[in-house]
């Protein structure tokens, strides 16, 4: 079978674009080895990153259960990045993108009932304890997530929300974000550990990535496509369906998949880090809606509530 010329017209023009001999990497093709699925996919390497802390196996369940939850938020950073990066919007464009997210967290939703059914209670609430003072809301992939689909404006806390200054600092804004209620006392402004060794570890490469998704968010990148635009129906759809699923669905299957694990005998148990999650994780305390111009004014008063 001979090659296409056209083929290696076009080989040609790529290489020479990047000032490299076409003949040469042509050449080195003689000496690379066929690829294979697990070393494109790295299977070895992946099935190797679950490294238990107890001899309970149903931990095994938990550790690959959020490691796939993190490849997914991966995923959709990689589709809201293609939309915050592109200089040219068009609706189609908007609403297949916000579509791809969308069916992402409504894997992530359906994927409770792994964690809700898919583990012994007795062997979670034994092994739980070695995990102390980790916590779930340390996800940095999800936190980035919220910046990059909606205003900062909308993830502050709800008690300051109404009055908090839209012209205000990334930093200052950092320090009332909803989910600074999971380690803070307001009254003190003292800071769980489990806070602060997430800002540490965590806090300055979130106040780089809010610099430009500040502007360049989901939220902001649909108010600047043309008026027809916004007013597309399929987009206007796809936005309130990714809205209403990552803020009501999913949070609500992670509650109550904790609930069902911490709410023993009636009494709720603390979280690993120490958090109040029920009024944190709630969603009709909280209210985090990332398109709040979507909804009617019925509709926020009621969301979370009727789930």
């Amino acid at each position: 079978m001979s090659l296409d010329p056209n083929i290696t017209k076009q080989l040609k023009e790529k290489y020479e674009k990047i000032d490299q001999d076409l003949d040469v990497h042509l050449e080195g093709l003689l000496h690379s080895k066929p690829i294979n699925y697990w070393d494109y996919i790295k299977t070895d390497a992946l099935l190797n990153l679950q490294v238990q802390r107890t001899v309970f196996p149903d931990e095994m369940v938990f550790i690959m259960y959020h490691q796939v939850n993190e490849l997914l938020f991966k995923m959709v950073l990689t589709e809201i990045d293609q939309v915050a990066k592109s200089d040219e919007v068009s609706a189609e464009m908007f609403t297949t993108k916000i579509m791809r997210i969308s069916r992402y967290f409504d894997v992530l939703t359906s994927s409770f009932s792994i964690m809700k059914d898919g583990m012994d209670v007795k062997q979670y609430n034994e092994f739980r304890t070695t995990l102390t003072p980790a916590s779930g809301f340390q996800s940095a992939q999800y936190r980035k997530i919220e910046f990059a689909s909606t205003e900062l404006i909308n993830l502050i806390d709800k008690r300051f929300r109404d009055s908090f200054n839209k012209e205000a600092s990334y930093e200052e804004a950092f320090e009332h974000l909803y989910w600074q209620a999971a380690g803070k006392d307001y009254k003190t402004g003292k800071k769980t550990f489990t806070l602060s060794d997430f800002e540490d570890r965590y806090k300055d490469e979130f106040l780089r990535f809010t610099k430009f998704y500040g502007k360049n968010n989901l939220w902001s990148k649909y108010k600047e496509l043309p008026l027809d635009a916004q007013e597309n129906k399929n987009l206007k759809e796809a936005m309130r369906h990714y809205d209403y699923t990552v803020n009501v669905k999913w949070v609500m299957a992670h509650y109550n998949t904790a609930n069902h694990y911490l709410n023993i005998n009636g009494k709720t148990a603390e979280a690993t880090g120490g958090s109040e999650w029920v009024k944190y994780m709630h969603p009709k305390y909280q209210k985090r809606i990332f398109f709040p111009e979507l909804w009617t004014d019925k509709e926020i008063e009621d969301w979370g509530r009727n789930i």
